[in-house]
């Protein structure tokens, strides 16, 4: 029989067998906000050297991105793909960021009002949002992406189907408002996807197997 798993179980399990992730790699707040937008679509190592790029040549400022020529910077961004639409949201969101004073007074705003400024963002979906808010602001919300959609639909906790403001409120409900935790177990889940939960899952060594009703004890597919 396989055992059922929880939101919590499933944490434990990840951090025992992964450890602690230390997600999101920056330096400032603000590079959290670029990074979020850049990784749209694209996977984290092709973000990294568009920020090195970018560092290379001003400030990971909005008002040095703002003073940028826009094809230098889309030039910059190159290697974080989509590299012009990705240069019009960024500037969008320098252009807003810059409007509003800054961090300090963003900072200041409650969750649900701070999403909505966010959500606002032409080019800024709930997901890059909610990464926005853990980890830039240290808000407690929990990021749903496609790997946590994988991970537990197959563990049988979700139908696949929900739509991204049901999961993150069923996640926030199971969990302590702990924003450690919550950026902890999105990289997590992000580690556990790359290394056993792929599209196609390497069953045989997953530290889930026990609890999760996808997996196939006779074979290491």
């Amino acid at each position: 029989m396989v055992a059922a798993a929880t939101p919590q179980t499933v944490y434990q399990t990840l951090l025992a067998t992964y450890g602690p992730q230390g997600w999101w790699p920056a330096e400032t707040p603000f590079e959290v906000m670029v990074g979020a937008i850049l990784t749209q679509n694209t996977s984290w190592r092709h973000v990294e050297r568009a920020l090195d790029q970018v560092r290379a040549e001003t400030a990971l400022s909005a008002e040095a991105l703002l003073a940028l020529d826009p094809a230098r910077l889309a030039e910059l961004l190159r290697p974080s793909g989509y590299y012009r639409v990705k240069t019009r949201r960024l500037l969008a969101f320098c252009e807003r960021y810059h409007a509003a004073g800054g961090l300090e007074p963003l900072a200041a705003l409650a969750t649900p009002r701070l999403r909505e400024w966010l959500l606002a963002t032409p080019g800024i979906g709930p997901e890059t949002a909610d990464d926005i808010l853990l980890y830039a602001f240290a808000h407690p919300v929990f990021v749903v992406d496609a790997y946590t959609r994988r991970l537990f639909s197959r563990l049988g906790l979700l139908a696949g189907d929900e739509d991204y403001e049901r999961i993150r409120r069923w996640f926030e409900q199971a969990l302590p408002d702990d924003v450690a935790l919550l950026q902890e177990y999105h990289a997590l889940i992000v580690a556990h996807a790359k290394h056993a939960c792929r599209a196609r899952p390497v069953c045989a060594g997953c530290a889930l197997r026990a609890c999760c009703p996808a997996s196939a004890p006779s074979s290491e597919r």
